[in-house]
């Protein structure tokens, strides 16, 4: 799995919005900066979780996993 992922982050009027590059539908709207970044976290982990357990589902009882770097 992948260790970093890239955080895009923005001040929009009277609060900041971030979202993840690499993973479609993680994005998040906090009062502050440092509040954005640990929603982010917690997004990203919970994403990443639901999209492993997701795959794994629709595999079946019999599959193979390989680690493949890009």
């Amino acid at each position: 799995m992948k260790n970093s992922y890239t955080a895009v982050l923005k001040q929009y009027e009277d609060s900041w919005i971030g979202w993840i590059e690499e993973i479609p539908g993680v994005n998040c709207q906090e009062q502050d900066y440092d509040s954005l970044v640990k929603t982010l976290q917690i997004t990203l982990k919970e994403a990443l979780e639901l999209n492993k357990q997701d795959a794994l589902e629709a595999a079946g009882s019999e599959y193979r996993e390989l680690s493949i770097a890009p």
